[in-house]
């Protein structure tokens, strides 16, 4: 475990040192915080590294092992609605808890001033995000074309781009930008990649990746489909 947080460590000072040096920069140069206010900011910029640094190592040791056991483990039950049906369940799961979705959900509803439920849009993402994971895993197990169902996802996507009320469509899009979060992505992946790398004459590398882009487009369309209907 600590040769883990040691191994990880630079890479997280790596990943916050850019921030942490251009708020410093703009401090001394343009912004003049007061000094508590900046001092408050470095304290909380070391324990968002300590916080990082926890959950890069939980990843590692924890979610991804798990993740592609359960991957690796769902064929062998023969059944794709089983699979389906896994896929729907950790993609909402991940999503609900996905720090960068409840950030977005809460400042929606504070823009809004409560007119647009932080809490609906969280589960609508939610939602979003487990359908097209399940399509995405489905798609691994039967070997259906990934750039037919990549192209005719964000066809979609344009399409209701299009007929969607204005004021929704940059919600959309923002919805599945946030998707792919430190829990989403992980879980997501080792799901995939344990899924196909138990089919037999399957390549890991062509089939357990893609799915990411397609999960992402799920929140879109659902927002976009809820708006056509709220119009």
């Amino acid at each position: 475990m600590l040769a883990l947080l040691r191994e990880r460590l630079p890479e997280t000072l790596k990943a916050i040192a850019p921030l942490v040096g251009t708020a410093c920069v703009l401090q001394i140069a343009v912004a003049h915080a007061p000094a508590f206010l900046f001092a408050q900011f470095l304290a909380g910029s070391i324990l968002a590294v300590l916080g990082m640094l926890l959950l890069l190592a939980g990843i590692e040791i924890g979610v991804l092992p798990m993740g592609r056991f359960i991957g690796a483990e769902l064929p062998r039950k023969r059944s794709m609605w089983l699979i389906a049906a896994v896929a729907f369940a950790l993609g909402v799961a991940t999503t609900v808890a996905e720090p960068d979705v409840v950030v977005l959900a809460n400042q929606v509803e504070a823009v809004s001033q409560g007119s647009l439920s932080g809490g609906w849009l969280t589960w609508l993402v939610a939602a979003g995000v487990g359908l097209f994971t399940a399509i995405a895993l489905a798609r691994v197990v039967s070997g259906y074309s990934l750039r037919a169902l990549v192209a005719a996802t964000y066809l979609l996507m344009l399409v209701l781009s299009v007929l969607a009320p204005a004021e929704f469509v940059p919600l959309a899009y923002d919805a599945g930008s946030v998707t792919t979060g430190v829990l989403t992505t992980p879980v997501l992946l080792s799901l995939a990649l344990g899924l196909s790398s138990v089919l037999a004459g399957r390549s890991a590398e062509a089939d357990g990746f893609g799915l990411l882009g397609l999960a992402s487009a799920g929140p879109v369309i659902a927002v976009l489909l809820v708006g056509m209907l709220l119009q």
